[in-house]
């Protein structure tokens, strides 16, 4: 029942948090790098909360009854089949088979390793209980055509072999074997584009023959030189069938006595996804530096959430995990970033998600409230409804991320439904398309239209498009002649996604100019924009932090300038108590009604003198 309730609370836990990693990581349009660190952190905490509630469960009272045991008898704690300070051989055996039976044969021993102490920190080469051994390996002809190459690691006590057909120095309670595959299949996708006006590509002549024998997708074997053996310095009382998940995937216990074996678990975390490198034909030597560490209980711990996949995965892998180059990029951050300015960045990161969440918030508040349009630009609305449409389609295209794909489109209904708060939207069932789909019928809403907010708009994209059009054409041409496409469709996509990028700041000027034609900044949604504008100062320092080109340190500078003017104009045109504000009310409202209020209060007395003596005294 513990380990049922465990599970339970385990599964929940992960599901409530891939669902708000779901609804913040993209939605709320963080930089790549605070996306990378926000998300450690995130996972960082989760995986704490799991241990937690692990180690919560598993310390719990008295065990739990085994129903097939007789009158229900409880099930008694095991132990570790190798106690403390055990003197123990280590075995290291490298063959093509999953399952290892050739103990006779010389070249499949890559290391043996005697007199090792169950537990001990102490010895070793470096004092710290581990020891190290390299090799260079005949690559296995099988594994030169995308075969696989397996590890075979067996402890023993000493004096022991693993090896079950020697009677007298084989014994299976003082056998410990584990065994994974060393090669990593990866999958290498190849897009074949070329420019859209001559047809020549830059792609290697070698990888076109490739694509067209193998297709888009091509499966290959790669090699990483590292891997770290640890043995777990653990002995605790373990139930057999109430080890909580994800740990009962490493806890196993013997089928006769009830005990369990040491844990032994192939450590690579570290290994980064850019040392992996393809195996094919002509490579003939496979370097291989094997490490037997031990590890700690908690540590172990650690590793083990941190791979753990949930049972109850519905939005599948990439709804929620981080690809294999986002979980590099925060290994290089946590070996490369001093530890002081590490933990400063995932402090100003959780910082940075709470700014954006509120100014999304603020922002769904403003609009949905909002009474008047007077002062707000409604062509910069409908011009984000284009670039929401424009970047779903880009991303579609080039198949990106579900997460990234569904919170997109999350973002593009968002911009629908202000459409509906900017414009009135009605459907025309008379006039419909092909005499079946009703028509969208779009029209300004009156507030806009009667105020000089809808001439100063179009004004504003007026002295715009003699701009935009020009750099749009040139940005065009450029895209079609120096860089390499798909399609005519990819090309399309890719020009006024990448223009966007580029010049999309540029939208936000409409605002500044009918900003200016009034004399007002009282209708802008002021909570939103701070909320915005520290983001963008936080996103401005990790700029400069963090290693990145300068044309994306130069891009983060932009949102600023735009800012600093909207302050600008927010303290030169002091307040106007007869200006309308983010609310659809102004200073002159709020005084008529304490106006009305003092009069209200004045009256009342009054009408209670009017009352009669016999009245006034009950009163």
């Amino acid at each position: 029942m513990a380990c049922t309730r465990c599970e339970v609370v385990l599964s929940a836990g992960r599901v409530i948090f891939n669902i708000t990693l779901f609804c913040v990581y993209d939605s709320l349009h963080l930089r790549p790098v605070l996306q990378a660190l926000l998300t450690f952190a995130c996972v960082l905490w989760c995986r704490i909360l799991i241990i937690w509630a692990i180690s919560s469960w598993f310390r719990r009272g008295p065990s739990t009854p085994d129903p097939s045991a007789p009158a229900g008898a409880p099930r008694l704690p095991s132990r570790n089949l190798f106690p403390k300070d055990t003197l123990m051989d280590l075995y290291v055996y490298i063959s093509e088979n999953e399952v290892f039976s050739d103990f006779n044969n010389t070249e499949s021993l890559f290391w043996f390793q005697r007199d090792l102490i169950y537990g001990d920190w102490t010895t070793g080469e470096a004092g710290d209980g581990c020891y190290e051994h390299y090799l260079e390996l005949d690559t296995p002809e099988g594994t030169q055509r995308n075969g696989s190459l397996y590890i075979h690691v067996y402890f023993t006590k000493s004096g022991f072999h693993p090896d079950p057909k020697r009677k007298g120095q084989y014994r299976r309670l003082a056998t410990v074997h584990a065994s994974r595959m060393l090669n990593k299949f990866k999958r290498r996708k190849f897009l074949k584009t070329k420019n859209l006006l001559t047809g020549a590509t830059e792609a290697d002549p070698e990888m076109i023959k490739r694509a067209e024998s193998h297709g888009p997708v091509e499966i290959i074997s790669h090699w990483h030189p590292n891997l770290t053996i640890n043995m777990v310095d653990d002995h605790t009382a373990w139930v057999k069938g109430s080890v909580p998940p994800p740990l009962d995937q490493h806890v196993k216990f013997d089928a006769v006595s009830g005990d369990y074996y040491p844990i032994v678990y192939f450590n690579d975390y570290w290994n980064l996804q850019k040392d992996y490198y393809p195996i094919n034909e002509t490579l003939k030597k496979l370097p291989l530096r094997l490490t037997y560490c031990p590890l700690s209980l908690w540590r172990w711990q650690l590793y083990a959430a941190q791979s753990a996949r949930s049972p109850w995965n519905f939005l599948g892998e990439d709804a929620y995990e981080q690809s294999d180059e986002d979980q590099d990029s925060v290994k290089v951050a946590l070996l490369e970033t001093n530890p002081y300015l590490l933990g400063l960045t995932i402090v100003v990161s959780i910082v940075h998600s709470i700014f954006e969440f509120l100014a999304f918030k603020n922002d769904i508040q403003f609009w949905n409230s909002r009474q008047s349009l007077e002062g707000l630009s409604v062509r910069s609305i409908i011009f984000g409804v284009f670039q929401s449409l424009v970047v779903l389609l880009y991303i579609l295209d080039n198949e990106t991320n579900f997460v990234v794909q569904v919170s997109v489109f999350i973002g593009l209904l968002i911009d629908f439904w202000k459409i509906t708060k900017v414009m009135d939207v009605r459907m025309d069932w008379e006039n419909r398309i092909a005499g079946v789909i009703p028509r969208l019928i779009f029209k300004d809403k009156s507030t806009y239209v009667e105020s000089s907010t809808k001439i100063y708009d179009d004004m504003a994209f007026k002295y715009l498009s003699w701009i935009l059009y020009p750099l749009f054409g040139c940005y065009a041409v450029y895209s079609l002649i120096y860089v390499e496409h798909k399609g005519w469709y990819s090309w399309v996509l890719s020009m006024l996604y990448g223009f966007l990028l580029t010049f999309g700041f540029i939208t936000m000027t409409p605002q500044l100019f009918i900003n200016y034609k009034m004399k007002s900044v009282a209708h802008l949604p002021w909570r939103m924009l701070t909320y915005k504008a520290l983001n963008t100062f936080i996103d401005d320092l990790f700029a400069f932090v963090i290693r990145m080109p300068m044309m994306y340190r130069i891009g983060c500078l932009r949102d600023d300038v735009v800012f600093f003017i909207y302050l600008y104009q927010r303290w030169i045109y002091r307040v106007d108590p007869n200006r309308v504000n983010e609310f659809g009310t102004s200073g002159l409202h709020h005084s008529e009604e304490n106006l009305a209020q003092v009069a209200a209060e004045d009256t009342t007395p009054a009408a209670i003198t009017d009352k009669p003596e016999g009245e006034k005294k009950n009163d």
